[in-house]
């Protein structure tokens, strides 16, 4: 039994702990996505399609500004060797995200009287108010968790998703129960945003309390190319996901992006349990095997190792998703089943190609980054909006369709970048 145990300690220890790693964020994200899993036949009783769609502006919203809250210094933090700068990126992220808060909220003061009219605003009533919070909460976490990856603390950042697993759908059920109507689901998604922020905070403040930090104004200046490409390499493509949803909720009435919505809910489940996971510990890692001239060849054996666990429970899911989800979700979601069949093409490659992207920063190709973004927004957003404008029938497909060629093409772009290095 010893010999046994051993080996595969060995195994999980190989390629730098990769896959302990993976197993450790794995097994507590695992854990968080079935509570949100078990959860989510209730919540489709409790909540109709159409609260799913205002959730869904809500969210995207926040996304979209809160992935440049913190001028992308947080994706930072892990890559210095010198603790001193890593220290000098988190305080950088925390001021960036808190003056942006702010500014988010004289902005949203000034304009409410002139936009609360728009379907969008008077469809999330007084709850547009919890934007700015989201995207303060949702900022702060990012900072922290990425802190804790270049500690490789991976328990802690596992054990913060269950948290925020347990207090976000807790929240929406007693929302639900109490029925105050999508508004449960908003206070879940507020909390969902910041469960875990207590641990994280503690761990860091320790760490800071021992670490000089070097000086601000130097660290800006050195790390200036994440708030000078990266800001709106994200903002390019967190819009592209999300802005989508918005233009489908001005054009589509109905429970058309309620449907969108809970389907990339179902699927982000399998890639929040191995692609994020996957993320973070490529990220920890990647650096010193591009010191050593190898990350092209690490880049490959991490695609392979996602291959190998993904392959078998897409294509299953694919078969069956039809004729399960009605039933999971109750009749007025009788239709679920297909959004999640024609989207497993898109989530695959996302899968595959997602948790690899930020090899792009770790080899200083930001502006190479940012093309593919920029490429991203004008398939997905600036094509849809055209579509909506003269065929907005179809829009829901063609949306479907350009997340899976997106990440197709970057898929390629990343893996040439990175054979182009090497060779160089």
């Amino acid at each position: 039994m010893k010999s046994l145990l051993d080996k595969v300690n060995a195994k999980l220890n190989v390629q730098g702990g990769f896959l302990k790693a993976v197993s450790v964020l794995a097994g507590g994200t695992a854990f968080a996505q079935l509570i949100g899993f078990v959860c989510l036949p209730i919540l489709t009783r409790l909540y109709t399609p159409e609260d799913y769609s205002v959730l869904g502006v809500y969210v995207a919203i926040v996304a979209i500004l809160a992935v440049i809250s913190c001028l992308r210094f947080d994706i930072a933090i892990p890559i210095p060797e010198n603790e001193n700068d890593g220290k000098a990126l988190l305080l950088l992220s925390f001021l960036s995200n808190t003056i942006f808060s702010i500014i988010l909220y004289v902005v949203l003061f000034i304009s409410y009287p002139y936009i609360q009219h728009y379907k969008i605003i008077d469809q999330l009533s007084y709850w547009i108010w919890l934007i700015p919070l989201g995207v303060f909460v949702s900022g702060f976490y990012s900072a922290l968790q990425y802190w804790a990856t270049r500690h490789k603390r991976f328990k802690d950042i596992a054990k913060t998703r269950i948290t925020q697993a347990i207090s976000g759908n807790t929240a929406s059920l007693a929302g639900g129960m109490l029925s105050v109507g999508f508004g449960g689901l908003i206070i879940g998604q507020l909390l969902n945003f910041s469960g875990g922020l207590f641990k994280l905070a503690v761990s860091a403040k320790k760490d800071l309390a021992v670490v000089k930090s070097s000086p601000l104004k130097t660290t800006f200046a050195k790390y200036s190319n994440f708030p000078k490409y990266s800001t709106f390499e994200a903002l390019a493509n967190t819009s592209a996901i999300q802005l989508p949803l918005i233009i489908i909720a001005s054009f589509l009435i109905g429970p058309e992006v309620g449907y969108l919505m809970l389907a990339m809910k179902v699927l982000g489940i399998p890639m929040g349990l191995i692609g994020s996971a996957m993320s973070q510990v490529y990220l920890s890692h990647a650096p010193a095997y591009h010191q050593k001239g190898e990350l092209f060849e690490y880049t490959k054996s991490i695609l392979r190792k996602i291959l190998k666990l993904v392959i078998f429970p897409f294509l299953i899911l694919l078969l069956i998703s039809p004729y399960i989800f009605g039933y999971i979700f109750g009749t007025q979601w009788a239709d679920i089943g297909y959004y999640i069949s024609a989207m497993i093409p898109w989530y695959f490659m996302q899968m595959l190609s997602s948790p690899v992207s930020m090899s792009l920063h770790i080899i200083e190709e930001q502006k190479i980054a940012l093309i593919l973004q920029i490429f991203g927004f004008f398939i997905r957003v600036i094509i849809l909006l055209i579509l909506a404008l003269y065929f907005s029938k179809y829009i829901s497909e063609y949306y479907i369709l350009s997340g899976f060629i997106f990440y197709t093409v970057y898929m390629v772009v990343i893996l040439a970048c990175l054979k182009y290095k090497k060779v160089k």
